[in-house]
């Protein structure tokens, strides 16, 4: 009877470590991000502004569920425009929100598929309206 008390045990206690372990994969979205035009007309021969930190500051990446209708995560974007969050693995809608609400543009929301223990590289172009 004993034996099969520690036979149950070991089972139970293998089930459980399974489950934890599947429960954990997850992959790498990481990217880079895109704000403009920065002004309205473009001049030949004159370079184009570049988004400042606190531009980048002002947006997050926001990752949803594949549906779109609920929010998974979201994660910040550097000084230099760059982003990565480990999240785990299934299919997702992407976007970029700003922080403070409202927002420049229509930013598109693009499915995302993470697999596990891979690097995803998906670029996001934030559209600031300006024309």
């Amino acid at each position: 009877m004993r034996f099969q008390n520690l036979l149950f045990l070991a089972l139970v206690i293998g089930l459980a470590a399974g489950c934890s372990s599947s429960g954990q994969s997850s992959g790498t979205l990481i990217g880079h991000v895109d704000i403009g035009p920065l002004q309205p007309v473009e001049r030949i021969g004159v370079p184009q502004p570049t988004p400042s930190p606190s531009m980048y500051a002002a947006w997050q990446i926001v990752i949803l569920s594949e549906d779109g209708k609920r929010e998974i995560a979201r994660t910040e974007i550097d000084s230099k425009g760059d982003y990565q969050i480990s999240i785990p693995v299934g299919k997702y809608m992407v976007t970029a929100k700003p922080i403070s609400g409202g927002g420049l543009g229509g930013q598109q929301v693009q499915p995302m598929e993470i697999i596990k223990v891979k690097i995803t590289h998906f670029d996001i172009s934030i559209d600031t309206g300006i024309r």
